[in-house]
């Protein structure tokens, strides 16, 4: 068994984690604490210094959170994570990491409504710039690159539009530029998709969603792929040049295939501070355990919920990667074999208007802002997650005013289709 490589649900239960060393608990303890105390002044100073590994203070490090990062970054297949306080904090922090003033990068037009604004609006007071490029077509990103990108950045699976993206595609041009690849895994999760054996060189999740599985806690986390040669361009200067906080040490330098996730803790996480609470982090781990079970269960609900609306007269599109005709199928396959997922969008004839109805007529949905919980969650794009974008750019999104997506949740399928049969039949 020593010589066996665990197979991913065992992961998902021991990654990172022992029994506590002073009770014995099996079950990762909940260190709720603040700050930790020092063995004596050098030890004090080898840790500010970064020339030993341990805990200074909550807003760093966390061994609750240690255990978490651990056990993401083996189901990633990375060389390190960074656990922080919600998805939007780990794309902050990683782009922060890799950009300075001027700087843009390209990113795929179908991604989650609240990362199009993130991108659009709040990062332009960083001094940084995007450029868009169609998600399904890899030669538009390779159009959109000039001498200041600093990264791609797509979503192997589209929040809301189901699109898989070409991730082997758009890596090689990625790798053709020598600039890394950020792949927001969150919908897919690495139980469907391990973005790192197809090319990305970061992968950023949001824990909130199927990874903690329950609704019930936020978070958000960055894994290092390894896989990005820091030393070979001066783009990066936090990781490659002297870091005077650190007596002139070069991170790339000093930590190697893990110096991204070195450099997101101890210049981004510690400086802008969104930290994850380690109450928040035991939930996610016991959310993680469950992870694989819990995906099939959501991907085999969904493909019947995507049959059944398929079929209704009411229906006019249904956007699932798992369906046979969908022109996602075939990537579908390549990149996530055991299923499409459990989040997907489909259009009502009626347009606007019917998708508000759709939403206030379900009894078991719930209509709210979120995906991958235990519970089947139903929302209209145009009126909510997308409302602050353009007509032209809620469509570029795949959150048209005919749009409706639905998270799938764990019920018993046929449930989840009599509610929906009956809020159809009322609107």
């Amino acid at each position: 068994m020593t010589d066996r490589i665990p197979g991913f649900s065992t992961l998902a239960i021991h990654a990172g984690a022992q029994p506590d060393p002073s009770t014995g608990a099996r079950v990762t303890p909940i260190y709720q604490t603040t700050s930790f105390v020092f063995d004596d002044v050098d030890h004090a100073a080898s840790l500010f210094g970064l020339q030993a590994f341990g805990n200074i203070y909550t807003r760093i490090t966390n061994p609750t959170n240690a255990v978490l990062e651990e056990r993401v970054a083996a189901l990633e297949g990375g060389t390190a994570a960074l656990a922080v306080a919600s998805g939007h904090s780990a794309q902050l922090l990683a782009f922060h990491t890799l950009m300075t003033p001027g700087d843009n990068i390209v990113a795929a037009n179908k991604l989650y409504g609240g990362s199009i604004n993130q991108l659009n609006h709040s990062f332009k007071s960083f001094g940084w710039e995007v450029k868009w490029a169609d998600a399904v077509d890899p030669a538009s990103f390779e159009a959109q690159i000039d001498d200041r990108t600093r990264a791609i950045f797509i979503e192997s699976l589209a929040n809301p539009g189901g699109v898989v993206t070409d991730i082997a595609a758009i890596s090689k041009i990625a790798r053709a530029h020598n600039i890394p690849l950020i792949v927001d895994n969150t919908m897919a999760t690495p139980y469907l998709c391990r973005p790192i054996e197809h090319g990305a060189d970061i992968v950023v999740h949001s824990l909130t969603k199927f990874m903690g599985g329950h609704g019930n806690s936020m978070g958000g986390v960055i894994v290092d792929g390894g896989s990005y040669d820091w030393s070979s361009t001066d783009r990066y200067p936090l990781l490659t040049t002297p870091r005077p906080e650190y007596s002139g040490m070069v991170l790339h330098e000093t930590f190697g295939n893990f110096a991204f996730a070195i450099a997101c803790r101890v210049l981004g996480l510690r400086d802008l501070g969104p930290a994850l609470a380690p109450f928040n982090a035991f939930m996610l781990l016991t959310g993680i355990e469950t992870l694989p079970l819990r995906m099939q269960r959501h991907c085999y609900n969904a493909l019947k919920v995507a049959e059944f609306l398929a079929g209704h007269e009411k229906v006019g599109w249904v956007s699932y990667a798992g369906l046979p005709g969908d022109p996602n199928h075939e990537r579908q396959q390549k990149y996530m074999p055991k299923g499409a997922g459990a989040v997907f969008t489909f259009g009502l004839k009626g347009g606007y208007d019917a998708g508000v109805a759709l939403v206030s007529n379900c009894e078991i949905l719930s209509h709210l802002a979120n995906i991958g919980d235990t519970r089947s969650l139903l929302i209209h794009p145009a009126s909510t997650t997308h409302r602050q974008l353009t007509d032209e750019q809620k469509t570029a999104a795949g959150a048209g005013p005919d749009v409706v997506r639905i998270s799938v949740g764990l019920e018993d399928a046929e449930d989840i289709i009599a509610d929906l049969e009956s809020a159809l039949a009322k609107g």
